[in-house]
């Protein structure tokens, strides 16, 4: 409880779009090449809730990690 007696939790920030103003999508993937993202995921954006964001954020980084070559010796 807050000093005043309120009952409530203390909001995390609000979760920043991955957008980065290079909007170009890749016809292979089907993925946006600035944010990594679907174009459901970018026209839903604004309707998702925090978590559902994060979730996004999530799927792009499995996507970028996926996409760098292995450095293994061959």
């Amino acid at each position: 409880m807050s000093p005043r007696g309120d009952n409530f939790e203390m909001s995390s920030p609000p979760v920043p779009s991955p957008c980065i103003n290079v909007c170009r999508m890749n016809p292979a993937s089907g993925l946006c090449e600035g944010c990594w993202r679907t174009l459901d995921e970018i026209a839903a954006w604004s309707r998702l809730d925090e978590d559902e964001k994060r979730a996004v954020w999530t799927l792009i980084d499995t996507r970028r990690a996926a996409s760098v070559p292995s450095k293994e010796p061959r």
